[in-house]
């Protein structure tokens, strides 16, 4: 193994795509992935302590804390395999408690995590296309439940538990929002969707009872134990100076009229993309969180509200809003703030909100600011600084200063300082950046955009450029050991320039390909390589993010220490100049800083003890400005010390004067309250003379009351007890009359018993012969068929051998009678497909018959428990016997009085049948012409679309011609400024005239001033030639744009027209359809009346004589002739849609036929044969 060893020691980063990517471990710790590990940070003493990533890890997708604090859930994809790795947060470090990686179902990866309340429980969602929703008891690796939470393969963005119930799960998906409890082993769904599906990006449980979810349209809804009780919606709220932009930008768009959506000359694309626009502006609530006052949630990029609950009953009130701070030093203030909340969460005592956004930044709120001003604008502040948010290209060190410069390709420079772990400066761009360089001094950076290369100043508070070289695409650069050079790389060519005359000394050429960096190894591939200053060790990077170290020269064997580090292939790796520390940056943005060991765990000494260099650099206008700003503070710091002073003495006048009248006023009262209490004392005294003379009153009357009842009671007491004597003898009589009337009765109980048990015997006697019978029917069934199968198969065969030996010299002839066997064929495969349904519902027989045998050995316990409640039930029957008789009597002449009808309503309802079936046709063709014409609105939108395309290219490059020239008038005023440098000069030199020796010197100093920069200028500038073709490239062009803009205005009418045209013919069809769906539905409800008439006359037949007959009054009432109505129209409807799938069958079939008419000359039997088979079965 490798004597090198490091150690992680800080992280500047976050990676947003993690699901539930902040979360709080306690008051002041929180955790967020970085790289390929999970962050413990404080936010008070700012140490980092890392919680490392699975070995060959592919990045994290989810994470989860348990809600006691103690364990975390980390998604991962390990090998191409998903991995679930739970670490316990108590031990210190970290260790892995459980790693979940073997799954009996299939999985690709995990998008969610959710711990239950007692942390015991884990839940998972897997993405699509699988979907499945995982329920584990995780300290045993048992699965408890899994159910597919969506069958359409939409995507789950989120699952939880129910914060107080085990059992119950809430997901939410894009048109998906659903509930589960698990019982008995599974999870079944609780809540059943109403509406119209949204798209629900979030969720959070309020209460034990009640979720808030968010839309993608702005929508919030609360949903009660399934149900929607309150939803409002969100409109996005702009900053004001940004409304009055927009007002202004309206007023100078250009002067083109569009018709109003009333318009006839308005076409459906406008319509839908008005539409467009509308949606894109509603806010998307991609994140909720609850905490005890309500929720907070986010309302379109870079805004969260936090909603209070109300005094109403389920409602909640915006209480305020808090924004995302625009920041100053990006390129474009007005967009910085336009980030994505992705996730938010509340500290354990609420006092703060973190918050995480798509561009990898983390903010923090402190909630006491929103009760101390509420009055002003809430913004939330950056946890600690800004970060990188997309892919780091490039990173350098100095030599003089603690410092680590970075680019990257969200257009920023970044200067970190490794000793404190601080940003100390930072500039984004118009360009992106791809190389960066520090000078060994630690005062200028170097920096490689895609269209120059620049040569910045560091100043105290910014990033300042002084010199532009024109080296595009640069990808590489770096300052010389000295300083005094930098070389950067333009394609196969290294431009080495002077840093103090900015000259291009040397430009190095040679390579046959492009410069690369990347070098395979064993099983993965070399990013980056970084070699120390000492020479004894070396540092890779690799494509999987991993770090390794080795010792120089390099070892034969594979001996090397790997490390994780990053999510995303190494870019680029730098070692400090003492090899104390090593710096790595990667695709996934993040900078990892590392502590280099030797084996035994020392660090590596400085071979010389120099400390830092503090100089920073400061603009001479700058320093005169912060000197004012000083002065005048110091002047305004004077007068308020003034001014406190004078208003402390006036208040103290005020207060002594106060403290007199209170102590005046003080004194009088205490005097007063003395003479009361006085007073008060003499009172009592009075008043407990009195009441020890009463007291002794009352113990008189009480000893002469006590003796009159003691004489009383006795009298009583004598007198009671001769009376219970006697109902003493009572109640032995009584005690054994019940006991001979309860032994009558068991004994008629015990004969009753008997009874019933011999009658439900003989019954299930009965029951289990007809259950042989039936098997007996099913098994003689299936043999029949087998046989006549292979009856059906060997006929089958016999006669293709000799149909492929007859048909061969025929075949026109056979295309013909092909189509015959083919009908017949469908024949046969429906009569196989009834036997197999016969086959289905006699196995489905035997089954009900089973589940009835149990459901009687139920019932004749439960019999036996109600005995004596039917004996009580026999009496009253009897009497209702007879009532049931005459009713029946009277049903019986009913029933003959609707049998008449019924061959009248019959008749009537062939004749409706006929009258259907050409509309039916008619409404099918009108669908077929509907069709077409809107695949030929399909192909005017694309040609629209390719016209719109064509303009917006000639934009963009009228936008370039636009800048090429600005470049040339900047160029122009650099000469400008260049002539008068050169006439003041020479008006200096002039004044030497009378000195032959100084205005030589000064002719020479003006030579070599500005021939030589002339010349630069010459050079770098553009040659007239190319001027010219540029502007004959140009004015060609223009003419282009012209008759393109004329051939778009006429084809746009021809459009519209066409348009008009097809509204107008669809306007008219959609009428026909209707009425003829109104005449369906006429004729529809007409035959589901007759025939709910004569479905009550068949039901009341099979029926026979009921336990409980309707009385006389209840038969005719309408609820009864309703329901059976509700009956015969499900059954209609499933009558008219077996034969709408029939007729689709038998038109495919038809179809498949004409298509597949040359392939079938030899496969089918003739029609005699094919009659004969079919009359064998039966």
């Amino acid at each position: 193994m490798s004597v090198i060893v490091a150690q992680s020691l800080h992280i500047f980063g976050l990676r947003s795509r993690v699901a539930n990517n902040v979360c709080y471990f306690d008051e002041q710790i929180i955790i967020y992935p970085s790289g390929n590990s999970c962050v413990k940070y404080h936010l008070e003493q700012k140490w980092q302590k890392f919680i490392p990533g699975s070995e060959k890890s592919q990045g994290m997708l989810a994470l989860a804390m348990s809600p006691s604090r103690r364990y975390l859930a980390i998604s991962e994809t390990v090998q191409e395999k998903p991995t679930i790795t739970i670490y316990e947060l108590s031990s210190v470090p970290c260790k892995k408690r459980k790693v979940l990686s073997v799954f009996d179902f299939p999985v690709q990866e995990f998008v969610s995590l959710a711990f239950s309340p007692d942390s015991k429980y884990l839940v998972a969602q897997t993405g699509p296309p699988e979907s499945n929703l995982a329920y584990w008891m995780w300290e045993k690796q048992r699965t408890m439940a899994i159910v597919k939470a969506d069958i359409q393969n939409n995507p789950v963005y989120q699952v939880s538990f129910n914060p107080q119930d085990n059992t119950q799960v809430c997901i939410t998906g894009n048109g998906i929002f659903k509930l589960f409890r698990y019982t008995e082993g599974t999870l079944k769904q609780t809540n059943f969707q109403r509406g119209e599906p949204q798209n629900y990006l979030s969720h959070a449980w309020l209460t034990e009872d009640k979720v808030m979810v968010g839309t993608d349209t702005g929508k919030l809804f609360l949903f009660e134990s399934g149900d929607l009780r309150w939803e409002t919606s969100i409109e996005c709220k702009e900053r004001p100076s940004e409304v009055e932009k927009d007002e202004l930008a309206h007023e100078s768009e250009s002067l083109i009229e569009f018709p109003t959506a009333s318009s006839p000359d308005l076409s459906s694309e406008m319509l839908c993309e008005a539409v467009g626009q509308q949606q894109a502006s509603l806010p998307q609530i991609s994140a909720i969180a609850a905490y005890s006052k309500g929720f907070a949630c986010s309302a379109g990029p870079g805004v969260v509200l936090l909603f209070e609950k109300t005094e109403e009953k389920e409602g909640y009130r915006e209480n305020r809003e808090i924004r995302i701070p625009q920041d100053q030093r990006t390129s474009d203030p007005n967009q910085s703030d336009k980030q994505d909340v992705m996730c938010m969460c509340f500290s354990p005592s609420e006092e703060t909100l973190l918050i995480s956004t798509n561009k990898n930044q983390l903010y923090i709120f402190t909630m006491s600011s929103t009760e101390i001003i509420k009055g002003e604008p809430a913004h939330f502040e950056y946890l600690n600084f800004p970060l990188h948010s997309a892919a780091i290209t490039g990173l350098d060190i100095c030599i003089r200063k603690p410092l680590v410069a970075t680019c990257s390709l969200d257009r920023s420079v970044r200067i970190w300082n490794y000793e404190t772990n601080t940003l100390d400066l930072y500039k984004e761009y118009q360009e992106e950046a791809y190389a960066v360089s520090l000078h060994p001094t630690g005062l200028y950076v170097l920096a490689g955009f895609s269209d120059k290369l620049r040569l910045m100043n560091l100043l105290i508070d910014d990033i300042r450029t002084f010199k532009d070289f024109t080296v595009r695409g640069c990808r590489e650069c770096t300052f010389s050991n000295g300083g005094h050079l930098f070389a950067a790389v333009n394609g196969n060519v290294i431009h080495i320039y002077s840093t103090t005359s900015f000259e291009n000394v040397n430009n190095l050429k040679g390579h046959n390909g492009k410069i690369l960096c990347e070098v395979p190894t064993f099983d993965v591939t070399y990013t980056a390589i970084v070699v120390s200053h000492s020479g004894r060790m070396v540092f890779t990077g690799t494509s999987m993010g991993t770090i390794r170290s080795m010792k120089y020269p390099l070892p034969v064997h594979k001996e090397f220490n790997e490390y994780q580090a990053h999510a995303g292939p190494v870019t680029k790796m730098s070692i400090t100049c003492d090899d104390q520390f090593l710096l790595t940056v990667s695709e996934d943005g993040c900078l990892l800083i590392w502590k280099v060991y030797d084996k035994e765990g020392r660090g590596l000494k400085r071979e010389k003890e120099v400390g830092y260099a503090d100089e920073v650099l400061i603009t001479k206008t700058d320093m005169e400005e912060k000197t004012q700003v000083m002065l005048e503070l110091k002047t305004r710091v004077e007068e308020l010390k003034m001014e406190n002073e004078y208003q402390l003495r006036l208040k103290d006048m005020n207060y002594n004067e106060k403290m007199k009248e209170l102590t005046e006023k003080f004194i009088q009262e205490m005097e007063s309250l003395k003479t009361k209490n006085q007073v008060l004392k003499a009172e009592k005294e009075k008043q407990e003379l009195q009441y020890q003379e009463q007291l002794s009153e009352l113990m008189e009357k009480q000893s002469r009351e006590v003796q009159d009842l003691e004489s009383g009671n006795n009298q009583k007491l004598l007198l009671e007890y001769e009376k219970y004597q006697e109902l003493q003898v009572k109640s032995q009589r009584m005690q054994e009359e019940y006991e001979k009337q309860l032994h009558d009765m068991e004994e008629t109980k015990n004969q009753a018993l008997e009874e019933l048990t011999e009658y439900y015997e003989a019954k299930l006697h009965e029951k289990t012969t007809l259950l042989e019978e039936a098997q007996d029917d099913a098994r003689q069934q299936l043999q029949e068929f087998e046989e006549t199968k292979k009856q059906i198969e060997e006929d089958e065969d016999r006669e293709i051998q000799e149909i492929k030996i007859k048909y061969e010299r025929r075949l026109r002839e056979e295309r013909e009678s092909n189509l015959r066997l083919k009908g017949e064929t469908g024949i046969m495969r429906k009569k196989f497909n009834s036997l197999q349904k016969e086959i289905e519902e006699r196995s489905n027989d035997i089954e009900t018959m089973r589940m009835e045998q149990q459901k009687l050995q139920s019932v004749i316990k439960s019999l036996e428990k109600d005995i004596v409640g039917l004996k009580r039930e026999i009496q009253e029957r009897d009497e209702t016997i007879q009532d049931k008789e005459k009713r029946i009597y009277d049903l019986k002449k009913k029933n003959q009085e609707l049998e008449k009808f019924k061959f009248v309503l019959d008749y009537k309802i062939k004749e409706l049948k006929k009258q259907i079936e050409p509309r039916e046709n008619d409404i099918k063709a009108m669908k077929e012409q509907i069709q077409e014409m809107e695949g030929e609105l399909e192909r005017f939108h694309q040609q629209n679309m390719q016209l719109e395309l064509n303009i917006t290219e000639l934009r963009q490059k009228l936008k370039a011609t636009d800048r090429e020239m600005h470049k040339e008038q900047q160029k122009e005023r650099d000469m400008e400024a260049l002539v008068k440098r050169f006439k003041t000069d020479l008006h200096n030199c002039v004044g030497f005239i009378q000195e032959p020796k100084k205005l030589k010197e000064g002719i020479r100093e003006l030579y070599g001033k500005y021939v030589q920069q002339a010349d630069m200028v010459e050079i770098v500038g553009v040659d007239t030639d190319l001027q010219q073709e540029y502007t004959r490239q140009r004015e060609h062009l223009e003419r282009n744009l012209a008759t393109l803009k004329k051939k778009v205005v006429k084809e746009s009418e021809i459009h519209r027209a066409d348009n008009v045209r097809i509204m107008q013919e669809n306007v008219s069809l959609i009428k026909e359809i209707n009425e003829l769906r109104r005449e369906l539905k006429v004729t529809r409800t007409h035959v589901h009346d007759l025939q709910s008439a004569l479905g009550l006359n068949r039901k009341n037949k099979k029926q026979g004589i009921p336990d409980t007959v309707p009385s006389r009054e209840l038969l005719p009432s309408p609820s009864v002739l309703r329901l059976n109505v509700e009956e015969e129209t499900e059954r209609i409807i499933e009558m008219q849609r077996l034969e709408i799938k029939r007729l689709r069958d038998q038109i495919q079939g038809q179809e498949q036929a004409i298509a597949l008419r040359p392939l079938s000359g030899g496969r089918l039997p003739t029609l005699e044969i094919e009659s004969s088979h079919g009359t064998q079965p039966q």
